[in-house]
């Protein structure tokens, strides 16, 4: 008999993925989703659309009966309430799998290890907010809810991605990379080059998520993330090699920034502190990441045939310009 997984979410980003992953893994599929997006499986004969919105209790417990799925791979768990009414509906499957993030761990580590590394606290206030800033407490309190519905016998379990890219990322963080790179000779990179923000390949995040269902242990957190974490500017050579063309980075200290009114934080993926997760756990259930190579050229491949830019989530190309040319003379 073939194994039900539903999926709450699936029609964008890492629920798209994980949806493929698991028909790739031999499941029959449910999506359950408010509908709001095209579905990308519409003719894929063995997934199924319960339309429903997750954070109204009376429809996830109606998809939770009329769907009866083995495992459950829940990507859209953006509040503490909604995991802790979801391990309540799915008490009895064989696997819960509630998509986490490495923003939920709340000291500064490397790296950081799960059951080591402390998590964020979570007041009342932000267990409500819907702000950037309290993503990391919500995501932290869901991961307290699965240890405590693991203590009740519910096999609940998390998985911790850090920043995801890969084909179909709407939050076109990466896109303004790959944009950079592939229409400009010259871009500049801020401080040295040497920021560490360790990332995850979207294809490797759903993998984890079916392995975390079919092999991981009750009340655990699994990190997932590249073997090899590049810094900002092999990032930068590695999506070169991917676009097939040559780039010369600028490198602009945050004084240098300063002058036309930047800051090292305004671009995506920068990070002051390095952010690496050790995944020893999820590599001793069998997983391993993929190579960059073969990331990279589907990534580029696909942000080539979208609409995506990521223009708007990094300093505007003029004010680029206008920094080099600051650079340029006082050099």
């Amino acid at each position: 008999m073939t194994d039900h997984a539903l999926v709450i979410g699936g029609t964008r980003f890492i629920g798209r993925h994980t949806v493929s992953e698991l028909l790739s893994a031999g499941y029959e599929v449910t999506m359950f989703n408010r509908g709001t997006h095209a579905n990308p499986f519409a003719d894929e004969d063995r997934v199924t659309h319960v339309e429903g919105d997750r954070t109204n209790d009376s429809d996830l417990r109606r998809a939770g009966l009329d769907v009866e799925p083995d495992i459950v791979i829940d990507c859209v768990a953006y509040r503490p309430r909604d995991v802790h009414t979801a391990v309540d509906v799915f008490a009895d499957v064989d696997a819960y799998v509630y998509v986490s993030s490495g923003s939920a761990y709340g000291a500064d580590r490397v790296p950081k290890r799960e059951g080591e590394t402390p998590l964020c606290p979570c007041s009342v206030a932000e267990a409500t907010d819907d702000t950037d800033e309290s993503y990391g407490p919500r995501k932290a309190e869901g991961d307290r809810a699965v240890f405590s519905a693991a203590d009740r016998g519910v096999n609940a379990m998390s998985v911790r991605p850090p920043v995801v890219y890969g084909p179909h990322d709407y939050t076109e963080r990466f896109d303004y990379w790959i944009d950079r790179v592939d229409t400009h000779d010259r871009i500049v990179v801020p401080g040295n080059g040497s920021s560490l923000w360790q990332l995850a390949y979207v294809e490797d995040v759903a993998r984890a998520l079916r392995i975390v269902a079919e092999r991981g242990s009750s009340g655990e957190a699994y990190n997932v993330g590249e073997d090899h974490a590049p810094i900002l500017r092999e990032w930068v050579e590695l999506v070169a090699e991917a676009c097939a063309t040559d780039v010369t980075p600028v490198f602009a200290s945050e004084r240098e920034l300063g002058a036309v009114g930047l800051s090292a934080d305004a671009f995506p993926l920068y990070r002051g502190y390095p952010h690496l997760l050790d995944t020893t756990k999820l590599r001793e259930l069998g997983w391993e990441s993929t190579p960059h190579d073969r990331a990279l050229r589907e990534t580029v491949t696909e942000h080539r045939e979208s609409e995506r830019t990521g223009r708007e989530s990094g300093p505007d190309r003029n004010t680029e310009v206008r920094l080099m040319e600051v650079l340029e003379t006082v050099g």
